[in-house]
């Protein structure tokens, strides 16, 4: 078993114990859907997991503002975004070089009134309206599921 193939449970615990988490800005982009309230999913780029926007900080930005700011880029949305995160998970990621680091991405609501065809990575994820019960169960983090399951 090497970093690639050890089970994403296993490899959180090791890195928690070997370097703080680095912070990370998610948007929990939510509407009003036909059967009731809906979270929109994207797909990583690497792995396609299902996942919600997050990013790094950036620079000048609150961790909200980075956050609305990650959720038009990835998912194409806007909307209102709350100051105030709503809740945090923690992931790994594997860098380029093969390195793991650990990150812990700050989710912030955000209120989505309108939705584009156009963004800036459209033809490089997909992106799927989901109940959070259905969100719960697909997304691949378990942190990440706990928490919609808990909305």
């Amino acid at each position: 078993m090497n970093i690639r193939t050890m089970p994403n449970e296993m490899l959180n615990q090791v890195m928690e114990f070997m370097r703080p988490a680095f912070v990370q800005a998610a948007a929990l982009c939510l509407r009003n859907g036909t059967s009731g309230r809906e979270v929109l999913l994207i797909q990583s780029l690497q792995r396609k997991h299902w996942i919600i926007p997050k990013g790094w900080p950036m620079k000048n930005r609150t961790l909200a503002e980075a956050a609305e700011i990650e959720a038009w880029e990835e998912a194409g949305v806007r909307g209102r975004i709350h100051p105030e995160p709503v809740g945090a998970f923690t992931y790994t990621k594997i860098k380029k070089s093969g390195l793991p680091v650990q990150c812990r991405p700050q989710i912030f609501r955000l209120d989505v009134s309108a939705c584009h065809d156009k963004y800036p990575e459209a033809g490089r994820r997909t992106r799927k309206w989901v109940s959070l019960s259905e969100a719960a169960r697909k997304v691949h983090n378990p942190q990440l599921a706990d928490f919609l399951r808990n909305l």
